[in-house]
């Protein structure tokens, strides 16, 4: 079941992550950019952001789920570190991009706060994550590590979330403005989740 869960896990991340490289064969128009007005799609500020945002994002995915096997890590303790490093820039600069293109998120202000409070949360998590390690403390590193990916696999969910309400029928627009909060929120509580869990396991095996 482990094995599973691991296979689906990297499914996700690996298929998610290379996504944005049908923005580079299709029309530019594909997917959520035909919800987009002619004039922003003409704003080279924004077209900046935006794919500054789908391809570092798409490497932040790429890089982070391999550093959660405790297998790879102790064998690979250099090649942990130099993806930890990419893992954190991609984040960084996705998270700083992703905060502004929320402002012109489809949907209005609710879907703006929910893409918006994504990015500094993913911002907040993934420095905390940056200067427990910087710092020496390597079980908070683990804590913010994963509070930090929850936040980067917002992009799967999303992409689950979008055909769901599509097969549903439901209106676009409201279902985007739910799930611009839906994407990232449950993956969020499903982190505090795993850590209090794993708190539980240690303070077991302490007594």
């Amino acid at each position: 079941m482990k094995i599973l869960r691991w296979i689906i896990f990297a499914f996700f991340a690996i298929g998610v992550g290379l996504y944005p490289i049908i923005y580079l064969l299709i029309d530019a128009r594909f997917g959520l950019l035909s919800s987009k007005s002619a004039e922003l799609l003409a704003n080279p500020i924004w077209n900046s952001a935006f794919y500054t945002h789908i391809f570092l994002g798409g490497l932040a995915l790429l890089t982070g789920w391999s550093q959660f096997s405790t297998r790879f890590r102790n064998k690979n303790l250099s090649v942990h570190r130099a993806l930890g490093k990419v893992y954190v820039i991609a984040c960084i600069i996705s998270g700083s991009a992703g905060l502004y293109i929320s402002f012109f998120a489809t949907g209005g202000w609710i879907a703006s706060w929910g893409f918006g409070a994504l990015a500094t949360f993913w911002l907040l998590t993934t420095s905390r994550a940056y200067i427990t390690i910087r710092n020496g403390e390597i079980d908070n590193h683990k804590m913010w590590m994963i509070r930090s990916y929850a936040l980067t696999f917002a992009a799967v969910t999303l992409r689950i979330w979008l055909p769901l309400s599509q097969i549903a029928e439901l209106d676009f627009i409201f279902a985007y403005r739910i799930i611009a909060w839906l994407c990232w929120v449950p993956n969020l509580l499903a982190a505090e989740w795993i850590l209090n869990n794993l708190k539980n396991s240690v303070s077991v095996k302490s007594e």
